[in-house]
C-alpha cells in the first residue's frame, strides 16, 4: 500500500511542471487545444482558436482580453482555416510551434524555424515569441511581431529590415467573416526617400510621403503628440516605425480595413466601442496622384469643387479635361519656359505634401540654401524641399527631385514648403506680387504709426488735463459714471490708464508685422472662429508664439466690442486672465494681439472622448480654483466691478501647464461704485450658461457669472455640455444633475474617464457648490468670495434651492414641431445675440 503510494505521488511530482506552467507560455511537453487561452500576465492579451464573424471556421489568433468587442490583432493560419475545433497548437520536434488537426500529416501552420524552441510566450505586449536555448540564456528566434496581419500595435515595428530582408508590413482582411490576405496593403518602399505606401493589388491607393523630421509629409496629424510617442529609424540596418503610449491604460491599435482604409483606433471604456482617432484617405486630394504629373491637389479652392490646379510654371496638358472637372492628366511646363542657367529660380508651395520619392535624390548634412544652389547646378531638378524641417536652416539634409512631380498637395497645417523651379518671366511675377504687398503693408504702416502718432498726443493731453482736475478735487475720480453699467468706447491707440491711475503704455503692432507673424492669415494658422472675428496663430521675428483675434470687417458690432475689450483688459493683471499683448487698427483692420495658449480651451478637453481621460480630479479641482480666482478678481479685488457676461468652458484658455485663464472681454461691462445691476436690450452670450434673468428680462449682475459658473463647475465634473439630454423629457444637464441629488446619487454624474481616484466628499462639495451658483433666484445664489470660500474650506452648506432651466414640456402632440417651455424655457440653444423682452 505505500508502495502503491509512492507510486502514485511520483507519477504526480512528474505531472507537476505540466500544471504549473504559468498560463503565458507553452513548453515542449503542452499543447494548446480549440477552447484553451494563452492569456499574458497583465491580461490584456489572449491567444487561442476562434470564429470570425458569421463564419464557423476556426483559426489562431491573438486579440484584446479586455476589451468586450471581439478585436482581433494577429492571425496565424488566416489562408488555412480549420473546418473544425480539432486544431491543436504545440512545439514539435523539429522545435517548430505548429497548429495541427488529427486527420493532417503536414500543420495547417508553422513558424518554420530551424533548432529546437525551449518555449513560445504570449507577451504584454500582444507579440506571440519563441524562444530558444536553453534555460539560462533564451534567444528570440521567432516572433510574431515579425509577421504581422492587418493590425500594428504598440511598441511593434512596421519596416524593413536591411540585413535580413524582412519586410514587416500590413495586409487587409478579405472580409469581416474571413482574415485571409485581401487586396489592400500597406508596405514600405525605400526608393528614393522611404515612405508607405497604401496599395491595392499593384496599384498605389495614397502614400504617407517621405519622413520629414517630426513625422511623414504626407500625415500632418503626426505633428500632435498628444497620446503617442512616434520613434523612426533610417540606418544601415533598418528602416522602421514604431509608436508607443505613455499611458497603459489607453489600447490603441493602427488597421488596414478591408475597405482600404488606415485608421488609428482607440478603444473607450464609456461607449464599450473602438473610436477612429485618425485615418487615410481621408478627402479626394489623399488619393495618390489626384491632379496627375506637376499637378497640384487643394481641396481648400473656393472659387470651385475642383480640387486641382497645377505647381507654379506649370500648366494643364488639357485645358479642355480639367474644365470637365478631370485633372489626372496633369500639367506641362508653360510654353516658351527656360530653365536651364537662364536665370531661373524657386516658388515657394506651403504647407505642402512633398511629391513621391521615385524621382528624388537625398543628400544629408546639406542645409535649405545649399540644397537650393544643388538644385540650380543640375537642370534635370524640378524641385527641392528639406530632409528635416526642424533642421532646415542647418544641416538637416535636402531632397532634389529630378522627374515628374507627382502626388502633391497642400494640407490647412503641417506638411512642409517644397520649391519649385520656374523660368526667369515666373520668378520676376512672384517677386512683383510680393513687392507690391509689401509697399502696401509698408505704405499702411506709415499712415498707421503717423495716426498713433497723433493719438497718442491726444491721449497724453487728456491725461495732463484730468491729472489737473484730480489735483484740484485733491481726490481720485473715475471717468465711468458710478450710477449705471458702462461698455468702454475709447479706443486706446498706444497709452491707457492703469489701475493705479498712471501711464502706461500698450504695444501698437503695424500690420506687416501681423501678417508676417501669421502667414497672411493662412487657414493653417487658424485657431477658431467666434461671432465677430476669427483667431489666428502666430510667431513674431523674436520666436515668441502669439494669438491674433481679427475682427470680422462687416461686424458693426465687433467695433464696439473691439474697443471694449482693449480697454478692459489693458487694465487687467491677473494669473488666470489671458494677457493683452497689443493691438492693431489700421484701415478697416481691427486686431488684438494676446499671448499663445497651447493647449488652447478647455471645452477640447472635458468634451472629448480621449482627452478627458488625461484630466484626472486633481488637475480638474486646479481649473475650478483658477477660474473661480480669476473671477473673484473681475468681481472684487480688481479696481473696478467686472462682469464677464460670457464665461464658458471655451473661453477658458489653458497654458502649458494647464492653467486656466479666462479670455474673450468683448461683453464685459463695469460696474461703478455700489452698483449692483444694470440692464440691457441687447443680450449677448451662449445660452446654456446664461442666468434666466439675463436671458429673459436682460438683468444681469456679479451673479449672473456666478450662474455661469456653476454651469461650467457641473461641465467640469461631468464631461457633459449642459445642453446635452438624458431622457425623453429633454432633461438638460443642470436637471439631470438636481434630479439625482434629490435622489442621493449625485455622483453619478462624475465623469468615467476620471475613474475611481478621487475624493468623494471633495467632489460632492463641488457638485454641491455648483448647484448653489445655478439656483433661480439670483439673491440665492452665493458671490465669487462666498464660492472662493467654499472651495477651500470644509464649512457647511446650505442646503439648494431648485435651479433655472431645467426641462422642456412638450404641450403638442407627438407628430407635432411645436412646443412650448415647461418650467423655463431655451437653455438648450447656443447663440451669440438674441432681444431681450
Amino acid at each position: 500500500m505505500i508502495h502503491e503510494r509512492k507510486l502514485v505521488i511520483s507519477f504526480l511530482i512528474l505531472l507537476l511542471p505540466q500544471f504549473c506552467t504559468p498560463q503565458d507560455t507553452i513548453t515542449p511537453n503542452q499543447s494548446l487545444k480549440d477552447g484553451d487561452l494563452l492569456v499574458s500576465s497583465n491580461d490584456t492579451f489572449a491567444l487561442g482558436f476562434f470564429s470570425p464573424g458569421k463564419s464557423r471556421n476556426r483559426y489562431l489568433g491573438i486579440w484584446y482580453n479586455k476589451v468586450t468587442e471581439l478585436t482581433i490583432v494577429w492571425v496565424a493560419n488566416r489562408d488555412n482555416p480549420i473546418n473544425d475545433t480539432s486544431g491543436v497548437v504545440s512545439i514539435e520536434s523539429s522545435g517548430n510551434l505548429v497548429i495541427h488537426v488529427p486527420d493532417r500529416v503536414i500543420p495547417v501552420w508553422s513558424t518554420n524555424i530551424s533548432g529546437p524552441a525551449h518555449s513560445a510566450k504570449l507577451l504584454d505586449s500582444g507579440n506571440l515569441v519563441v524562444f530558444g536555448g536553453g534555460d539560462t540564456k533564451r534567444i528570440v528566434v521567432w516572433q510574431s511581431f515579425d509577421y504581422p496581419t492587418d493590425t500594428v500595435l504598440p511598441s511593434m515595428k512596421i519596416g524593413v529590415d536591411r540585413r535580413t530582408g524582412l519586410n514587416r508590413f500590413l495586409t487587409s482582411w478579405k472580409s469581416r467573416d474571413d482574415p485571409g490576405i485581401g487586396e489592400y496593403s500597406f508596405k514600405m518602399n525605400l526608393t528614393g526617400s522611404p515612405q508607405f505606401f497604401l496599395n491595392k493589388g499593384s496599384t498605389q491607393i495614397w502614400s504617407t510621403g517621405p519622413w520629414i523630421g517630426h513625422g511623414w509629409s504626407g500625415v500632418p496629424a503626426m505633428t500632435v503628440k498628444f497620446i503617442f510617442t512616434v520613434s523612426y529609424v533610417d540606418n544601415p540596418n533598418e528602416v522602421s516605425l514604431m509608436y508607443t503610449i505613455p499611458n497603459a491604460s489607453i489600447f490603441s491599435r493602427m488597421v488596414v480595413n478591408e475597405f482600404g482604409v488606415v485608421e488609428r483606433l482607440t478603444w473607450h471604456d464609456n461607449d464599450q466601442k473602438w473610436v477612429g482617432f485618425w485615418s487615410a484617405p481621408k478627402d479626394r486630394c489623399d488619393h495618390y496622384g489626384q491632379c496627375g504629373p506637376f499637378g497640384n491637389c487643394d481641396p481648400y479652392l473656393a472659387t470651385s469643387q475642383f480640387d486641382c490646379t497645377c505647381l507654379p510654371g506649370f500648366e494643364p496638358v488639357s485645358a479642355r479635361d480639367w474644365y470637365l472637372g478631370d485633372g489626372s492628366g496633369g500639367c506641362v511646363r508653360k510654353r516658351g519656359g527656360h530653365v536651364c542657367k537662364n536665370g531661373e529660380g524657386f516658388v515657394e508651395v506651403a504647407h505642402a505634401k512633398v511629391p513621391n520619392t521615385w524621382t528624388a535624390r537625398v543628400e544629408s548634412g546639406v542645409g535649405l540654401k545649399g540644397c537650393e544652389e544643388e538644385c540650380l547646378r543640375n537642370c534635370t531638378c524640378n524641385a527641392y524641399a528639406s530632409a528635416d524641417i526642424s533642421k532646415e536652416e542647418s544641416d538637416g539634409g535636402c531632397v532634389t527631385w529630378h522627374g515628374e512631380l507627382v502626388d502633391t498637395r497642400v494640407f490647412s497645417s503641417g506638411g512642409q514648403n517644397l520649391y519649385i523651379r520656374v523660368d526667369a518671366v515666373e520668378v520676376a511675377q512672384y517677386l512683383k506680387s510680393q513687392q507690391s504687398h509689401g509697399k502696401k503693408g509698408m505704405v499702411a504702416a506709415i499712415v498707421a504709426s503717423v495716426v498713433a502718432v497723433l493719438l497718442i498726443t491726444i491721449c497724453l493731453s487728456y491725461w495732463l488735463v484730468m491729472k489737473k482736475r484730480k489735483g484740484k478735487r485733491g481726490q481720485h475720480e473715475l471717468i465711468f459714471s458710478p450710477n449705471r453699467s458702462t461698455s468702454l468706447s475709447t479706443t486706446p491707440k498706444g497709452n491707457h490708464f492703469d489701475e493705479s491711475g498712471t501711464n502706461a503704455e500698450l504695444p501698437y503692432f503695424d500690420l506687416t508685422t501681423i501678417v508676417a507673424a501669421t502667414e497672411n492669415f493662412s487657414f493653417a494658422n487658424k485657431l477658431g472662429q467666434g461671432g465677430f472675428g476669427t483667431v489666428y496663430k502666430g510667431r513674431l521675428h523674436n520666436g515668441q508664439e502669439i494669438a491674433v483675434k481679427r475682427l470680422a470687417k462687416n461686424s458693426g458690432q465687433g467695433v464696439e466690442e473691439f474697443k471694449n475689450e482693449v480697454t478692459l483688459i489693458a487694465k487687467l493683471q491677473h494669473r488666470n486672465l489671458v494677457r493683452l499683448l497689443g493691438f492693431c487698427i489700421q484701415k478697416e483692420e481691427k486686431m488684438l494681439v494676446y499671448e499663445y495658449l497651447p493647449n488652447k480651451g478647455l471645452d477640447s478637453f472635458i468634451f472629448d472622448k480621449i482627452k478627458s481621460s488625461f484630466l484626472d480630479w486633481t488637475k480638474r479641482y486646479d481649473i475650478v480654483l483658477g477660474i473661480a480666482r480669476g473671477l473673484l478678481y473681475l468681481h472684487q479685488d480688481s479696481r473696478l466691478r467686472i462682469v464677464h457676461r460670457d464665461l464658458k468652458a471655451s473661453n477658458v484658455l489653458l497654458d502649458g501647464a494647464m492653467n486656466p485663464k479666462i479670455s474673450d472681454f468683448g461683453m464685459a461691462k463695469i460696474f461703478g461704485g455700489d452698483q449692483i445691476e444694470a440692464n440691457t436690450n441687447r443680450v449677448v452670450g451662449t445660452y446654456g450658461y446664461m442666468s434666466p434673468e439675463y436671458a429673459m428680462e436682460g438683468l444681469f449682475s456679479i451673479k449672473s457669472d456666478v450662474f455661469s459658473f456653476g454651469v461650467l463647475l457641473l461641465e467640469i465634473i461631468s464631461g457633459t455640455k449642459n445642453n446635452s439630454y438624458y431622457q425623453e423629457n429633454s432633461v438638460n444637464l443642470i436637471g439631470h444633475v438636481w434630479k439625482l441629488w434629490e435622489g442621493g446619487k449625485a455622483l453619478d454624474i462624475v465623469d468615467p474617464s476620471m475613474g475611481d481616484s478621487y475624493p468623494v466628499q471633495q467632489l460632492s462639495r463641488c457638485i454641491h457648490i455648483g448647484l448653489l451658483c445655478v439656483q433661480e433666484l439670483a439673491t440665492d445664489r452665493p458671490t465669487m468670495s462666498n464660492v472662493a470660500f467654499m472651495l477651500c474650506n470644509e464649512t457647511e452648506l446650505p442646503p439648494p434651492k431648485q435651479p433655472a432651466f431645467i426641462f422642456f414640456k412638450k404641450t403638442a402632440g407627438p407628430d407635432s414641431s411645436s412646443a412650448s417651455v415647461g418650467a423655463v424655457s431655451i437653455n438648450d440653444l447656443t447663440v451669440t445675440m438674441v432681444q431681450a423682452r
